[in-house]
C-alpha cells in the first residue's frame, strides 16, 4: 500500500478521467495543525488522487497503522498493492520510523484515511510570566564584602513576548497529542504548552544572568538571538519537543519591574547622582567599579584604589558605595569591615611635634643644633633636678616642688 506521484500530463488533464476520488486539504492557515480526510464509507479507494499542498505532510493511515507518507507537494494516486514510497526530504527518516513502529491504540478495526499535517511555522503565540520571576541584574553590580567580588542586584521582573513553533515529528505529534481526531487546532496545543514555554523561558533567564552573558534586565528585549540559542543549546524545550513540536523563534517584547525593584534601581542611580553633583561624572563610578572587578590583585584591592583616588575630589567613593548599599537593601555580612575596606586612606599625617625644640634665638629645630645660630640643643635646654619626695622634675633654681610642696635645698 503506497502513494504514487502522478505524471505531469495526468495532472494537467481532466482529473475526473484519471482518478476515482479526490482527497485534498484546504489551506490550514495558522490555526489548524492536523486534519483527517477520508471518503464517505471510511476507506480509500484504489486510484484515489491525493493532493498535497506546500507546507503540508500527508500520512496514509490504515486500521491503526501508518502505511505511507509524503512531505513533497504534488498530486498522488493511492495504490493498495504498491510498496510505501517514503519520499525523501526533511521527514524521510520520520516516515520510515512511523511505518515500522507506529501503531495507534484504540483504532477502528477497519478505517482508512489521509491525515494532513500543517508543518509551516505557526506564528503569533503569546507568552507571559504570570508572577514576577527573580533576575540577577549585572547592570547594577554591588560590592560583596564577604567575597571581595561583585554581585548582581536581585530584581523581580515580569516578561511578555511571542514565540513561533512548528511540527517537526508528525508521528510523535499524532501519537502523543492529536490522536486520530478529525481536526486538531493550535489553541488546544498552546494551552497545553503554556507551562512548558514559561518554564523554558525561566531557565533562559537564569542563564542570561550568569557571568558569561551578564545581560541587564531592561536589555532582554534586544537579546532574541541569545535566547533562542540558549534554548537550543541547553535543551530547555525538551518537554515541548516530546510533543513532536519545536520552538522556532522566541522574542521578549516587554520587561516590567515590580515596584520594589524599581525603587532599588532609582536609589542606586540616586546615589550615583549625589556624587555627580559634586563635580564627578556618574559614569566614573561605574567604570571604576568594573575596573576594580578586573583588578589582577583582587577586586577588594581594586576598590581600595577607588577610595584612594577619591581623595583628590573631596568626596570619597566609599561614601557613595555605602549609600548605594543602603539604598538597595544590600546585606553586608560585616558592615564594619566593608566600611573600613572602602574608607579613603586620607592625606599623609603631619609630622610628630614630640622631637622639636626652640632655640633662644626663637628658631624651632628638630636636630641637635640650631639651624639659625648654631647653639646645641643641650646648651639651651633648661636644667632640671628631681624632687626627692615625689620624683617630679623641677627647675634647678626652684625652692619648692610644684607637685608636693617639698622644700628643695640649694
Amino acid at each position: 500500500m503506497g502513494l504514487i506521484k502522478a505524471a505531469v500530463s495526468a495532472v494537467t488533464s481532466t482529473l475526473s478521467d484519471q482518478f476515482l476520488t479526490g482527497i485534498s486539504c484546504e489551506d490550514m492557515g495558522n490555526d489548524i495543525l492536523m486534519v483527517k480526510k477520508t471518503d464517505s464509507n471510511g476507506t480509500l479507494a484504489k486510484g484515489s488522487r491525493i493532493i498535497v499542498a506546500p507546507g503540508q505532510v500527508a500520512v496514509i493511515y490504515d486500521s491503526g497503522k501508518i502505511m505511507d507518507a509524503t512531505a513533497e507537494p504534488g498530486v498522488y494516486t493511492f495504490d493498495s498493492t504498491s510498496t510505501p514510497s517514503f519520499f525523501a526530504g526533511e521527514f524521510g527518516a520520520v516516515f520510515k520510523e512511523m511505518w515500522e513502529r507506529f501503531k495507534f491504540g484504540g483504532s477502528i478495526a477497519k478505517e482508512q484515511a489521509v491525515f494532513f499535517f500543517n508543518v509551516k511555522e505557526i506564528v503569533g503565540n503569546k507568552f507571559g510570566t504570570p508572577n514576577p520571576v527573580p533576575y540577577r541584574d549585572w547592570g547594577h553590580a554591588l560590592l560583596n564584602a564577604r567575597t571581595g567580588g561583585f554581585s548582581p542586584m536581585r530584581l523581580d521582573i515580569k516578561c511578555f513576548g511571542t514565540y513561533t513553533f512548528r511540527i517537526t515529528n508528525p508521528a510523535v505529534f499524532m501519537e502523543n497529542i492529536a490522536g486520530n481526531a478529525n481536526v486538531y487546532k493550535k489553541d488546544t496545543l498552546v494551552e497545553q504548552m503554556r507551562s512548558e514555554v514559561v518554564a523554558a523561558f525561566s531557565n533562559v533567564l537564569n542563564s542570561l544572568s550568569e557571568e558569561e552573558y551578564k545581560i541587564e534586565a531592561l536589555s532582554l528585549p534586544n537579546k532574541t538571538d541569545e535566547i533562542k540559542q540558549i534554548i537550543a543549546d541547553e535543551k530547555f524545550d525538551a518537554a515541548i519537543e516530546n510533543r513532536g513540536v519545536s520552538i522556532v523563534s522566541f522574542a521578549v517584547e516587554s520587561v516590567t519591574l515590580t515596584e520594589e525593584s524599581n525603587k532599588k534601581i532609582d536609589n542606586y542611580e540616586l546615589a550615583g547622582d549625589q556624587y555627580q553633583q559634586q563635580g564627578t561624572l556618574t559614569g566614573a563610578y561605574a567604570n571604576a567599579v568594573q575596573d576594580a572587578a578586573k583588578n589582577a590583585n583582587g577586586s577588594m584591592t581594586g576598590f581600595m584604589g577607588i577610595g584612594m583616588m577619591s581623595n583628590s575630589t573631596g568626596n570619597p567613593f566609599g561614601a557613595v558605595t555605602q549609600n548605594i548599599s543602603n539604598a538597595v537593601n544590600y546585606s553586608v555580612p560585616n558592615q564594619e569591615a566593608f566600611n573600613e575596606a572602602v574608607k579613603p586612606t586620607g592625606s599623609a599625617a603631619p609630622a610628630s611635634t614630640a622631637d622639636t625644640w626652640e632655640c633662644t634665638c626663637g628658631t624651632t629645630n628638630t636636630g641637635k643644633f640650631c639651624t639659625e645660630c648654631g647653639k646645641s640643643r643641650e646648651e639651651v635646654a633648661p636644667k632640671v633636678r628631681v624632687c626627692p619626695k615625689c620624683g617630679k622634675e623641677v627647675a634647678m633654681d626652684a625652692k619648692f616642688c610644684p607637685e608636693c610642696g617639698e622644700k628643695l635645698g640649694e
